[in-house]
């Protein structure tokens, strides 16, 4: 293996190289990881958005797919400045990984904020939103999350089925139902028709505690993905500086 310039590098400065385009490949790995979480929030779950008046939960995904882009691009960096031996490019790199490091710290805190207003949100919305825009005309994108949320979670009602007995559409003219049909435990034709315990999920806490749960193991995964990150981004930047101190002090 030679140097730029034609002469030998040292065995500590290889094993550091090889080390440290190994810790790229893995860095590739992750970003990849954070990447396909934010996509499967986005477009997974993108149907409970429409349940929130506030737009984080939307924010946040977008936020995960260009953390996720942005470390791809950091650990392609990191090859090809490992591969050429170019301490200019480990600089940059060295950079790169400090911001993403800082920014998770940020987005850390902005997460748990974000859960925060979440579930205040919900305690004081989801409730309304239910019982006034389900089944109601342009309404649609509404009452298909409600549906899916029901049979999803296998819950009925905000709080609990008797939510519904408040609902626009279930107080209707013509409208024998008790419950919307999702909220049964076998969906058909007019089985709303009975609020029977052995028809209709009957959750403790109703949808609002699964929808709770939901956003919270999202935030786990979060959370998990980034503590392996930032472990990673700490090794990568010793590896990091250890090879551009031997590259300087190599021969030319």
């Amino acid at each position: 293996m030679e140097a730029q310039g034609g002469n030998s590098l040292s065995c500590g400065t290889i094993c550091l190289k090889y080390l440290l385009f190994l810790f790229n490949i893995l860095f590739w790995l992750a970003g990849g990881t954070v990447l396909a979480v934010g996509v499967w929030t986005m477009v997974g779950k993108s149907d409970y958005i429409s349940l929130l008046n506030a737009s984080s939960y939307s924010v946040s995904a977008c936020l995960l797919i260009a953390a996720g882009v942005i470390v791809i691009v950091t650990g392609i960096i990191g090859c090809c400045a490992t591969l050429k031996e170019m301490r200019s490019l480990l600089v940059v790199y060295l950079v790169l990984l400090l911001c993403i490091f800082l920014l998770e710290i940020i987005a850390g805190v902005l997460a748990y904020i974000t859960y925060q207003e979440l579930d205040m949100e919900l305690r004081q919305n989801l409730k309304v939103t239910m019982q006034q825009k389900y089944q109601q005309p342009g309404e649609e994108s509404i009452t298909q999350a409600v549906d899916k949320l029901q049979q999803e979670f296998q819950c009925c009602g905000s709080h609990n089925s008797s939510d519904w007995s408040n609902s626009v559409w279930i107080q209707s003219a013509g409208n024998e139902r008790l419950v919307p049909d999702s909220c049964c435990k076998s969906p058909s034709d007019l089985c709303g028709l009975r609020d029977h315990p052995s028809n209709i999920y009957k959750v403790e806490g109703g949808c609002i505690m699964k929808l709770e749960e939901f956003i919270l193991s999202q935030l786990y995964i979060i959370g998990a993905v980034g503590i392996g990150i930032a472990f990673l981004q700490l090794v990568g930047m010793m590896f990091t500086c250890c090879l551009y101190q031997n590259l300087k002090e190599d021969p030319y």
